[in-house]
């Protein structure tokens, strides 16, 4: 596994963990971060999104798709840009910005784990 591919593994591995609580006991999640709790079925609906989605990360960093974990740095960087906006809106507790940082700081990983890999290249190529 490349550096890189470890990085979306990790986070996928994050994804994964979390799509437990979201799915069987959402109102434990709910309640930590200081949500209003729920018996609707949209959070574990949620969970199965973040389930599959954490299967798709954990998959990609294993075999090094690199079109795919370079497409998860915008995207994993503009979560937080997103629940701000939210919180911005008082739509939604500022709580949820803590949600979003692992997100930032995944992101922030594979970027450098990106770069670090095309200057290794780079130099082993040279």
């Amino acid at each position: 596994m490349s550096y890189p591919g470890k990085t979306v593994f990790v986070f996928g591995c994050y994804m994964l963990l979390l799509s437990v609580p979201l799915l069987l006991a959402p109102n434990l999640l709910l309640g930590l971060f200081g949500f209003e709790l729920t018996q609707e079925v949209w959070i574990r609906v949620v969970g199965l999104l973040v389930l599959y989605l954490g299967i798709y990360y954990v998959l990609a960093g294993r075999r090094n798709i690199l079109p795919f974990i370079s497409a998860t740095v915008p995207v994993r960087a503009s979560v937080l840009v997103v629940f701000a906006v939210f919180v911005a809106a008082d739509m939604v507790s500022p709580m949820l910005l803590v949600l979003g940082l692992p997100d930032l700081f995944g992101a922030i990983w594979t970027w450098s784990a990106l770069r670090s890999n095309r200057i290794g290249n780079a130099v082993t190529s040279a």
